[in-house]
């Protein structure tokens, strides 16, 4: 792995990159509740503190009670967006609006092979992508980063949920994020995410686990039809950063009863509420 993909990939949080959207830079990186780091949040290494110890304080999200998603936005200054913020994710995708094909062109995959290297980060399994694969939304190129799972999903269609939701994590040359989102429902065992879910890590670290020998393809595990909702969203765990292009596809793909169940054994609820969609364009692709 280059170090400036190295870089790049310590700014998953937990699920997703933090790019410094607005600033334009990546700042220092603090830990967070011992999630490596995978699970960081920027800090201003630049201020003065009297107190050492104020460096070393590890805000955690959890997805209920006193650290759950409705006081995500109380737990950190840095995480106030996720209660402040007017563009946030998930939604409910009912209602969506066909866009031409000249205002929302189809996603162009070009998704290749990759080693399996696979993080439990506390919050979701992660798979750490290989260089080189990518996907095109209009003029602009992001390369994959890493798939994560979300059980329930957590986009809905007219507040119906699916068992199981994967992110397609993507970045772009000016930091800017695209996920593609897919729903995931209970039925055909799915072989493309075998070398995944008969690896995951039972505990948390901050280094992803190598399967060695093995490879996964992304490109195996997306839907035939690549119809898709876009809309202008955030990250769905803190800090939710907003400025995400998100494309979730409508049709879903199937896993077996067990194959979910390796997942939720870990992790059963690690879905953020939907959120309000304001004034937003809900489109789906013609």
């Amino acid at each position: 792995m280059s170090s400036s993909r190295s870089a790049r990939l310590r700014y998953l949080v937990p699920a997703f990159a933090t790019a410094a959207f607005a600033a334009g830079a990546m700042p220092a990186m603090a830990h967070v509740g011992g999630h490596g780091d995978p699970s960081t949040v920027p800090v201003d290494d630049t201020m003065p503190t009297t107190d050492p110890a104020a460096e070393h304080e590890e805000p955690h999200f959890a997805y209920e009670g006193a650290s759950g998603p409705e006081n995500w936005g109380e737990l950190a200054d840095e995480w106030a967006t996720c209660g402040e913020g007017t563009e946030q994710s998930p939604i409910d995708l009912a209602g969506a609006v066909e866009a031409p094909d000249i205002e929302l062109p189809d996603i162009v995959f070009d998704y290749r092979p990759s080693a399996v290297s696979i993080l439990n980060n506390g919050h979701t399994i992660q798979a750490v992508y290989d260089e080189g694969s990518s996907i095109t939304l209009g003029d602009t190129a992001y390369q994959l980063l890493q798939f994560h799972f979300h059980a329930h999903s957590e986009h809905t269609i007219d507040g119906e949920t699916q068992p199981l939701e994967v992110h397609f994590v993507h970045q772009a040359q000016d930091d800017s994020l695209a996920v593609v989102g897919v729903l995931i429902d209970e039925g055909e065992a799915n072989p493309a995410f075998d070398a995944v879910l008969e690896n995951l890590p039972a505990e948390e670290s901050e280094e992803p686990v190598v399967v060695e020998g093995a490879t996964i393809d992304a490109a195996t595990m997306l839907p035939a039809d690549q119809t898709f909702f876009h809309y202008d969203g955030s990250l769905t765990t803190p800090p939710c950063s907003e400025g995400v292009s998100w494309q979730v596809m409508t049709t879903p793909i199937t896993m077996s009863a067990e194959q979910i169940a390796r997942f939720t054994v870990l992790y059963e609820n690690d879905a953020r509420p939907t959120q309000p969609v304001g004034d937003r364009e809900l489109e789906i692709s013609g």
